[in-house]
């Protein structure tokens, strides 16, 4: 018996397993409202995920699947486990929901769909939590199964390749796949914010004036600053396409400077400064005309303070600035749930400025 991982299993043994276990306690319930699947290559994922299923089932009812897989073994050979992540109510375990972890090694594809995904909850959804870099195991036989694809692309060494790819299985899948990036996740409390300024009409009367935005970001998360930008850009209606100047990149140490178009053909001057320093999202500060906006969070503070001047038109906020921790993320994009139609919208010009 793993302290966390469960009882070991023969995997043609899993259903079989599953049903003593329950029947052990006729005092638990067994909740399910979706299939959660975690896939890594890090040697060691598996308890780690497995903690991190402790904390999401708290929340969010689910049947966990924790893949981890070692492809550069020369064997193939694949072990299983069970367990249930049970919370009390008046002092009892009283609803529990099941996981298992496989460990996979050598070339495997066929096998993490045929003998992993078998053993999914039927006619639930399926969510899939894929971490690090996309490799060839994700291909068409695994995302046509998906209903949920989880990322975070500042793992990757390669966001462009890697967002090609993502592309492939959005327009090639069998079935919709709603797409969710973590890098964008890390955006949100920002965009909220920002929102909530331009909600005073003196604000809103500047857009077309804006002539300069700044981000200052950690250097980890330069996707979630260029997603960032994207939103704005879109929002803003900046005229887009490379002979309008769009995503024109010049670097300059630790900065990036990108350039747009305003509808009434004035150029926007976008500036990415990385520090190390940063929270993953620092500051952003817009301005043009008698508009200035500042949005500014302090490493580590659980706290974004909040900024609108205009002459004499001041005010000083301050919101929740979120979470970092992939496994919170995680927890919060299985709370919203939705199409994440805005992140498709913003893709575009995102990937321009990626490219």
């Amino acid at each position: 018996m793993d302290p966390e991982l469960g009882q070991e299993v023969a995997v043609e043994g899993i259903h079989t397993a599953l049903r003593q276990l329950w029947a052990q306690d006729e005092a638990r319930t067994n909740a399910c409202l979706i299939n959660f699947a975690v896939y890594s290559e890090q040697p060691g994922s598996l308890r780690k995920n497995s903690e991190i299923v402790r904390v999401l089932t708290r929340e969010h009812a689910c049947r966990a699947l924790l893949i981890e897989m070692d492809r550069g073994a020369t064997l193939a050979s694949i072990r299983a486990w069970i367990t249930a992540h049970c919370h009390l109510s008046e002092g009892r375990k009283s609803v529990c929901c099941e996981q298992i972890s496989f460990a996979l090694t050598g070339v495997s594809r066929g096998r993490l769909r045929n003998t992993v995904f078998a053993h999914l909850s039927s006619d639930l959804p399926l969510i899939l939590w894929w971490q690090g870099e996309l490799s060839p195991i994700f291909e068409e036989r695994l995302y046509s199964v998906i209903d949920r694809f989880v990322f975070d692309s500042a793992d990757w060494q390669n966001p462009s390749e890697s967002f090609r790819l993502v592309d492939q299985a959005i327009s090639s899948g069998s079935r919709p796949l709603v797409i969710q990036d973590l890098a964008w996740t890390r955006s949100y409390h920002f965009r909220l914010a920002v929102a909530s300024l331009f909600d005073d009409p003196l604000a809103q009367q500047q857009i077309g004036a804006i002539r300069l935005v700044e981000i200052t970001c950690h250097p980890r998360h330069r996707n979630s600053a260029l997603q960032l930008l994207a939103w704005l850009a879109v929002l803003a209606s900046w005229r887009t396409g490379l002979e309008l100047h769009l995503a024109i990149s010049k670097k300059h140490g630790n900065k990036q400077g990108f350039s747009f178009e305003q509808k009434n053909g004035e150029v926007v001057e976008a500036t990415l400064t990385f520090d190390e320093n940063s929270a993953p999202i620092g500051l952003l500060h817009i301005a043009g005309g008698s508009l200035d906006i500042k949005v500014d969070r302090e490493r580590s503070s659980t706290h974004i303070h909040m900024r609108l001047a205009m002459g004499d038109h001041v005010t000083d906020s301050l919101a929740p600035a979120g979470c970092d921790d992939c496994a919170l993320l995680i927890g919060e994009q299985l709370a919203r749930g939705g199409k994440n139609s805005l992140f498709l919208k913003i893709l575009p010009m995102f990937r321009e400025m990626l490219d």
